[in-house]
Parts: structure tokens; C-alpha cells; sequence
């Protein structure tokens, strides 16, 4: 790869970056290219992308973009998943690909330019999704409502029969 072609690499993944501000790496050795394509395929879905690069060039795009460098998490095969600004799907589509199959598995994460311990991003992947957890809070506020309803009409039964005595 020419001295030109590297810079255009990293001014590439560096504009890409730009718009994501929300990155896993991502270590993928052993996924061969049908397993990598689905994994493609499933992020993209998610409004992610995965992006394999030279350590050496991602180092240098973040560093472009005023990121952390992370040297310990680039060793290997590393892969970058792009998350775009919302994390959670890509976080769930990169923990459940790695339950179904062992891999990729994560080794460092970057959210809003922060640097986040893996076991965040698996975390952030078995969050509930929104209209889950909007689910769950409409069935709380159902609860205190019946609650609140049981509690009048026990009231009212009292009521009634104190007056009937």
C-alpha cells in the first residue's frame, strides 16, 4: 500500500468517524467471510457498519478526529464497528452475533469520544429496546393506577358501610 493510498485510507475512516461518534473494536479472528458478511449485513441493518483496517491507519484516524488511541485494544485482527449516534442497536447486534457464534468479541468501546470497558457495550447490548422499556413503564403507571382505583373503592365500600350502620 503506497504513502497515498494510506492517506486516503485514513482520511476516509476519519470522515466516517466524524459521523459516528459511538465505535466498538472489535477482535473477528476465526469468522471466515460468510459469517463476516452476515455480520455486515445485521449491523447495517441496525444503522452500523463494520470496517476492517489496518491497526496502524484506525490509530491514526482516530487520533485525526481528537479521539483515544486505544494501543492496548489494537493487537490482532481488529474489526471497528461503527454505531452511528445511537449505540444500543449495534451493541445488541454485535452480542448477539457473539452468543450465536463466539466471535467478534469486543475490546474496547468509544462513546461520545469517552473510552468505555467492554463489559459496558455487552451491557448496552441486553438493554431492552425503546418500545420495550416504554411498555414496561406504561404497565408500572397501570399498576399505580389500579392501585390507587383499589384503594378509592375500598374507601367508598368503608363508607357505605359505616352509613348503613
Amino acid at each position: 500500500m503506497s504513502k497515498t493510498e494510506r492517506q486516503a485510507t485514513v482520511e476516509s475512516l476519519a470522515t466516517q468517524l466524524k459521523g459516528s461518534p459511538n465505535v466498538f473494536v472489535t477482535d473477528f479472528q476465526g469468522l471466515n467471510v460468510a459469517r463476516m458478511t452476515e455480520l455486515r449485513r445485521r449491523l447495517r441493518a441496525a444503522g452500523g457498519k463494520y470496517v476492517v483496517v489496518k491497526n496502524s491507519l484506525a490509530q491514526r484516524a482516530l487520533a485525526a478526529n481528537g479521539l483515544p488511541a486505544l494501543p492496548a485494544a489494537f493487537k490482532g485482527q481488529v474489526g471497528l464497528v461503527l454505531a452511528g449516534a445511537d449505540p444500543l442497536p449495534a451493541a445488541k447486534v454485535v452480542g448477539e452475533f457473539a452468543k450465536e457464534f463466539q466471535k467478534p468479541s469486543v475490546k474496547a468501546g468509544l462513546l461520545d469520544g469517552k473510552t468505555v470497558e467492554p463489559a459496558y457495550v455487552k451491557r448496552l447490548g441486553e438493554i431492552p429496546s425503546r418500545e420495550a422499556l416504554l411498555g414496561m413503564f406504561a404497565g408500572a403507571l397501570n399498576s399505580i393506577l389500579y392501585q390507587v382505583v383499589g384503594a378509592l373503592e375500598a374507601l367508598r365500600a368503608e363508607r357505605d358501610q359505616q352509613a348503613a350502620s
